[in-house]
């Protein structure tokens, strides 16, 4: 007799797993209040991933340079953004074994020029910079876990987002940069090694937030790191300025870097080019970003009606949303993009910049309780699926979350407590596709009570858009 499972094949054996059932959160959906402001944010992010090395983006004038389509041309003055995340590899995996050390780290360079007749003072008031490996890795982490010292992220970028948050620079930043007359200086140069991790694959975020005195210009370059003529580890005499590992072996020059900008082309591989926006009827393909932004921060007051002072919270056992990171194709019934537009733009590079990487959202509900009765009412953020008009009457979400993590950062709330006193919390998200979440905060309302809750963000890196924010309303007692 042949054996049971020469007869029955496994996957007759094994059952399939069955698909997580949709499950419709009946609610109102309303766009965002505000809007984002008009702080320009230096994006770079395509190509995400990085084997050749060029420019990645430069809005340096194309005077002089030998490919003028890699410059923008956009110069910066006044309070500006600087945003990167990059990821890079060993291709093929056997370059290791056949290459220096050295050269399988590739180096991420920002420059600012100053091309006026004067000095210019820039100043750093918030960054960091974080590899995946080791400083950040991708590990799982609980879907909701109390961040009150930072100590908590999955990635370079959730970790990025959560210093800045906070208001901190990182010690590799100094407070200005003092840029002579005519010249350059690194305001970044900093290696994505690769070497001795399996895979051999690693990556870099970065966000910076800076203010000039006067007109400068930005570019975001990537080199492999440099050997002398023999092959041997290059080291430099002279320290590099700026958030450099000062006199590590094979770290670009000052004047590399310049001549790789005047004379080097876009980095590669490009990514995928995005479908235009208006051509609605085909598979789309949002891209990755590489330009000027336009803003930095959406500031929302979230009130009844444009002319009111507070937010009437829902009825027992009811609740409403507002849409976060809304974008072609996903504004979840509102008609809302708020996707930052682009001033500049690559032409193969994404229309808009879609997810708001870096853009922090500042967002105030002056909660009121108009019921005869103490309500209990919490503020939460979800992840339902992403539509564009809703075909039910409310947010859709899967009784089991698929396994793609679609947001995962910190969210700093303020509140007054039931002693009335003044609450910060900071809680790190995990969210998954399709995942209702957990309340940020619980209030416990009076009747007639008046509460303000404050919600604080940076849309991270790796995130996939749109979430909303909800607030609802427990059901009372039968």
């Amino acid at each position: 007799m042949l054996p049971l499972l020469l007869i029955f094949p496994i996957a007759q054996l094994t059952p399939p797993m069955p698909l997580p059932e949709e499950v419709v959160q009946p609610q109102e959906v309303r766009p965002l209040p505000g809007q984002l402001d008009t702080v320009p944010t230096f994006n770079s992010n395509s190509p995400e991933l990085v084997l050749k090395e060029g420019i990645l983006l430069s809005t340096f004038p194309p005077d002089g340079k030998k490919v003028p389509t890699a410059h923008l041309n956009f110069p910066f003055r006044g309070r500006f953004d600087i945003f990167a995340h990059h990821i890079t590899r060993a291709e093929p995996p056997e370059n290791l074994r056949r290459r220096s050390p050295s050269e399988t780290s590739l180096y991420l360079g920002i420059i600012l020029h100053n091309p006026s007749s004067e000095a210019v003072k820039v100043n750093i008031w918030q960054a960091a910079s974080y590899l995946s490996q080791p400083d950040a890795p991708f590990i799982e982490l609980p879907s909701f876990s109390q961040n009150m010292l930072g100590t908590i992220f999955a990635g370079p970028g959730d970790r990025v987002m959560s210093d800045v948050l906070r208001g901190r620079r990182q010690e590799i930043f100094p407070a200005q940069i003092d840029i002579p007359a005519g010249q350059s200086r690194m305001l970044l140069n900093l290696p994505i090694p690769v070497e001795g991790l399996t895979p051999p694959l690693n990556g870099r975020s970065t966000l910076i937030r800076l203010q000039s005195n006067g007109t400068v210009y930005a570019a975001s370059l990537a080199m492999f790191a440099r050997v002398n003529p023999d092959g041997s580890e290059r080291c430099l005499r002279q320290p590099v300025r700026v958030a450099s590992p000062t006199g590590e072996a094979g770290t670009p020059t000052l004047e590399e870097w310049q001549n790789l900008l005047d004379n080097g082309d876009l980095a590669g591989p490009r990514d995928k080019a995005p479908t235009p926006l208006e051509e609605t009827g085909k598979p789309r393909i949002y891209g990755r970003v590489a330009g000027v932004a336009g803003g930095s921060r959406w500031r929302a007051l979230l009130v009844d009606n444009p002319k009111g002072r507070y937010l009437t919270i829902p009825q027992p056992g009811q609740m409403f949303s507002y849409a976060l990171s809304s974008l072609h194709g996903g504004t979840l019934g509102t008609g809302q993009i708020q996707s930052a537009t682009m001033l500049v733009r690559y032409p193969d590079t994404a229309y808009r910049a879609h997810g708001n990487y870096g853009i922090q959202y500042n967002l105030k509900l002056p909660l009121y309780n108009n019921t005869q009765s103490p309500q209990t009412v919490s503020v939460s953020i979800q992840t339902p699926l992403k539509e564009e008009q809703l075909g039910k009457p409310g947010l859709r979400f899967l009784s089991t979350p698929a396994p793609q993590v679609f947001f995962r950062g910190t969210v700093r709330i303020r509140y007054k407590d039931e002693q009335n006193q003044p609450q910060t919390q900071f809680v790190h998200l995990v969210q998954k596709r399709g995942q209702a979440g957990e309340p940020l905060v619980l209030l416990k309302m009076k009747a007639g009570d008046r509460s303000l809750v404050e919600v604080d963000f940076l849309y991270p890196p790796d995130a996939t858009p749109p979430q909303v924010l909800t607030v609802s309303t427990q059901a009372e007692p039968r």
